[in-house]
């Protein structure tokens, strides 16, 4: 018999691996053990794996003269996997074993003394289980055993496995492989349908070598052709034939096939979700079940690597997300065995979930706002717990842009309620994070849903915090209109609560627009009506507000009588941030060149900047640091105000182009820096 070298042949195209190649020769330099090594490379279908492994053993072959074995052991096979008796009787034959006896705790006995003392490797693709693999383990320590599977099979950590989960490729590198696939002239001819083609395959190796065989076998079709062809999401799988046969979608099939009952159930159910990636506690909401069962549910998919572990979410929770076409996959499947009811009240469960935590987040957040309606279709939701409001306007930061998704497809769906109760929840972020141009499209969005919603006070909040953004964002004339709009309501409705908060609102508009005097008549009519309906945190609102167009118009005392007596009302009804703006101002007002306390002034304004740092407004912390940069500028001191003009500035660049402009201006007015000599 000669030496078996079964080994499939190595692709000539081949990119990207010398992470996960370096790896694995370094797991094989490292190896001590008594038994022979064990490498377990995993991860989703058509990801790569045999490829890489049939490239790293062919490069060792010669470390193995007595036999490179491979076994196809069909984990994912209509005809079912291959019975481990069966493949050793194939392994043995290939060594030479004329016998081989017929039970398999006999097989596996003559295997491992037939290997004992031998170097060989084997290969076992498409693995099922570690169940399945182990009866293959060969005996002695000079052996290697490389097993491929899409599974994680975590059971052969019992066996001493070394594992290398395969990730997807990057896009430079799936592009690069489209390109050798296709030819470097032909793919030169259009490099942006080429990025295209990469991104729609969403890194899989398998699916960019379908295309190229696509493109490579119709000459005359051009690379943008196909990237058209792939763009919907409904025709992507189609454009990924080879001879009739969707080779992408039927590998993904294959693993969903091996899937028990409720967890193919729970697959279908996360390629609907509306979330890129999500937690246990989103995902068990979305699917109806209890959250130890989802986590159970979600393990299994991570083992069968249908789902990846995206690493920890906000406050703790673990997060997870599918693959472009995996997800494309679960879609599918979805739509075609369960309908799109189910889809539908998956989606609104998962949106009603976001709804009812970024609520919770906000009453952490801003416990003394007033607080709307919240209406759910599948109640009670079990919304995500928050210990503290950092952890809170953690969860919202990190989740501010899938929460804006899911305002734009509520309203997509009609679902008005939901839509602009969502916009209202996400309020302490707009507050903080300053996104304006997300503040004013949500607002958009959310005041007409809640006028579709035919409800008052719902309108009435959305033209008074969607006028905040807009005003926030420069846009004063819209700002009026809305807070005017606002007013005109509240007057109506004979609801004084909201009329002042319009009033308040206009105020603000007027004071930014450096009407000072009609501004100050708009806050007092506000101040004397929150007053009178005992609205204790408004009328602190409208005398910071007092005090802050005091101070624009060098009325340093009345300032201070205002914006002390507003800090010590917003401290008493637990209103961390606003009580942080009135400290504030009442720096810079101790600052004035007719008051002249520096000192106290520099000790207000780094105690407001450190409960800002608490509260997590990184706007307000940049306001502050101008202010101190203001003060220091104002008593001489050009180098401490040019530091905190610095700092100012970094971190307005991220979020407000308009502040940054202003920062930089002010740096420009600083005297030169000294120079060396």
């Amino acid at each position: 018999m000669p030496v078996p070298r079964q080994l499939l042949p190595a692709p000539s195209d081949f990119v990207d691996r010398d992470t996960d190649l370096a790896s694995l020769h370094r797991a094989r330099a490292e190896h001590r053990g008594a038994s022979g090594l064990i490498v377990a490379v995993t991860g989703p279908a058509g990801v790569g794996k045999t490829a890489l492994v049939s490239r790293w053993l062919t490069s060792i072959a010669p470390a193995f003269p007595d036999g490179q074995l491979y076994a196809d052991l069909g984990g994912y096979s209509l005809g079912g996997p291959q019975l481990p008796s069966d493949v050793l009787g194939r392994l043995l034959r290939s060594l030479g074993c004329a016998h081989v006896p017929t039970e398999l705790a006999e097989k596996a006995a003559l295997w491992r003394s037939v290997t004992a003392g031998r170097q060989v490797a084997v290969m076992l693709d498409n693995a099922l289980s570690a169940a399945q693999v182990r009866p293959l383990l060969p005996g002695g320590r000079d052996s290697l055993v490389a097993v491929v599977s899409r599974r994680r099979l975590t059971g052969l950590g019992l066996d001493g496995a070394v594992f290398r989960a395969l990730d997807v490729l990057g896009s430079t590198a799936s592009a690069e492989l489209f390109r050798r696939r296709v030819g470097g002239c032909r793919a030169s001819e259009d490099p942006a349908a080429v990025r295209r083609i990469a991104a729609l395959c969403a890194g899989f190796p398998l699916a960019v070598c379908v295309a190229a065989a696509r493109v490579a076998a119709r000459p005359r079709q051009s690379v943008a052709a196909l990237a058209g062809g792939m763009t919907a999401d409904a025709r992507r799988f189609e454009s990924l034939r080879v001879d009739g046969d969707s080779v992408v979608e039927s590998a993904l099939d294959d693993s969903y096939r091996a899937l028990t009952g409720e967890v193919a159930r729970a697959y279908r159910r996360l390629g609907v979700l509306p979330v890129d990636v999500f937690g246990v506690d989103a995902a068990a909401a979305a699917c109806a079940v209890s959250r130890p069962r989802m986590q159970q549910l979600l393990d299994e998919l991570v083992e069968a690597s249908l789902l990846e572990d995206a690493g920890n979410r906000p406050a703790t929770e673990p997060g997870f997300r599918l693959h472009d076409l995996i997800r494309l996959h679960a879609l599918h499947r979805s739509r075609s065995e369960e309908g799109e009811g189910t889809s539908t009240e998956v989606v609104r469960r998962c949106l009603e979930w976001y709804l009812a935590t970024a609520t919770a987040a906000r009453y952490l957040l801003a416990p003394t706002h007033r607080r709307m309606r919240r209406d759910y279709l599948f109640s009670p939701v079990r919304a995500l717990g928050f210990e503290s409001p950092d952890a809170a306007l953690e969860w919202m930061n990190a989740e501010g842009p899938s929460l804006m998704r899911l305002v734009r497809l509520a309203s997509e769906r009609g679902w008005s309620d939901v839509c602009w109760q969502l916009v209202d929840a996400m309020q302490p972020w707009f507050l903080r994070s300053r996104p304006y141009d997300l503040w004013v499209e949500s607002h958009r969005i959310g005041l007409a849903a809640a006028r579709n919603a035919g409800h008052a006070e719902g309108v009435s909040r959305m033209l008074t915090t969607g006028g905040s953004g807009l005003y926030n964002a420069g846009r004063l004339d819209e700002a009026l209109d809305w807070f005017t709009s606002a007013r005109e309501d509240a007057s109506h409705r004979g609801d004084r609560r909201a009329k002042a908060q319009a009033l308040h609102g206009l105020g603000q508009t007027h004071r930014l627009a450096g009407r000072l005097d009609l501004a100050k008549a708009l806050f007092t009519e506000a101040l004397d009506i929150r007053s009178a309906i005992g609205h204790r945190r408004g009328a602190a609102l409208s005398r910071l507000c007092l005090g802050d167009v005091a101070l624009a118009g060098d009325r340093p005392d009345e300032a201070r009588l205002y914006l002390a007596r507003a800090r010590a009302e917003l401290t008493a009804v637990q209103d961390r941030y606003d009580a942080a703006r009135a400290l504030a101002f009442l720096g810079r007002a101790h600052a004035h060149p007719s008051v002249r306390h520096p000192d106290e002034a520099v000790r207000l304004l780094v105690a407001a900047l450190e409960e800002f740092r608490a509260a997590g407004s990184v706007h307000w912390q940049a306001r502050v640091l101008e202010m101190l940069g203001q003060t220091a500028q104002e008593y001489g001191a050009s180098d401490a105000a040019r530091r905190h003009f610095r700092d100012s500035l970094r971190l307005y660049q991220p979020v407000s182009p308009g502040d940054s402009e202003r920062l930089e201006g002010r740096l420009r007015k600083l005297r030169p820096e000294p120079t060396d000599g």
